[in-house]
């Protein structure tokens, strides 16, 4: 394994390291105005939401690397501390990207990219109006976390108010999360998108207490088929099925394959697994555990 001083190491190649380690990053796409009320749109990916009670969320516009100055974003919210953050979905992300271009501030990235801005209800800075959720915040703290280049800027805001388009509702007036179709950044060029094929589901033990891998037998965790999400999901389950619910299984599902393998221990405990790892797949755990458990029933 690779080990890295990230101090010693010097800030582009450590800032490269950092990027492609952790993602992905939510964009935070900062719509602000200055004392004359010019707009300025800017994305940042160090962002995400840190409170709902209250509502807080946090991004960091970092001082430049090559010059150690500070971003047009930190100098407006200095002077109004206000911000619209936008979230970028996918139909837009291009001309995210050519907002975060170095203009001067003296120049609108809604003209430049295209973008449509609305005016916010609440704030002075505008909202965009492709952005399927924008927030409107009031920027209650500002921290510098360093005087050189790529030191970060935390700016804390506080949400007053939020707008969700329409055709990302689902029928309970919801985000529903295969229609919101955000993107996210990853290192170097690279972005990702949260279409439904890249997204899976897993129930959080919010209100259960799974056994744990401490309780899941030696012979299982050793196993050449499953994998370590796939003890995961084993370890997840509230009580491991008791002896009779493992033979009535055994009996009515699992028979033909006793028969066929009953002289061949070893090829019939691989295949008990790989028939434990579809379930798994389909998350019935409680079938999964009785295929395993009826190898040494």
């Amino acid at each position: 394994m690779l080990t890295i001083d990230l101090i010693d190491m010097g800030l582009p190649k450590a800032h490269r390291y950092l990027l492609g380690a952790v993602g992905p990053r939510p964009i935070c796409f900062a719509s602000t105005v200055d004392e004359k009320g010019v707009p300025n749109l800017a994305p940042f990916s160090f962002f995400n939401v840190f409170s709902s009670n209250p509502p807080i969320a946090v991004f960091s516009p970092s001082r430049s690397g090559r010059t150690g100055a500070h971003k047009d974003t930190y100098n407006n919210v200095k002077k109004v501390n206000e911000v619209v953050i936008n979230l970028v979905d996918y139909s837009m992300v291009e001309q995210m990207s050519l907002a975060s271009s170095p203009y001067g501030p003296e120049v609108d990235e809604f003209i430049k990219s295209g973008l449509t801005p609305v005016e916010s209800e609440t704030i002075k800075p505008f909202r965009v109006k492709e952005s399927p959720v924008q927030l409107e915040c009031k920027v209650i703290e500002v921290k510098e976390l360093g005087e050189e280049g790529g030191s970060g800027n935390l700016i804390i805001c506080k949400i007053l108010r939020m707008h969700v388009s329409d055709h990302i509702l689902d029928d309970n007036q919801m985000i529903d999360q295969e229609k919101i179709d955000l993107v996210a950044r990853m290192g170097g060029d690279w972005y990702c998108r949260t279409d439904k094929n890249s997204m899976f589901e897993i129930k959080k033990p919010i209100t259960t207490r799974g056994i744990g891998f401490d309780q899941i037998p030696e012979e299982i965790l050793q196993s050449s088929i499953l994998t370590g999400n796939d003890l995961g999901k084993l370890g997840g389950i509230e009580s491991i099925p008791d002896e009779t619910a493992v033979n009535d299984f055994k009996l009515v599902e699992l028979s033909d394959l006793f028969i066929e393998l009953e002289d061949d221990a070893s090829s019939l405990e691989i295949a008990l697994h790989k028939k434990a790892k579809l379930f798994l797949e389909d998350n019935n755990l409680d079938d999964a555990w009785k295929t395993l458990l009826s190898f040494n029933n």
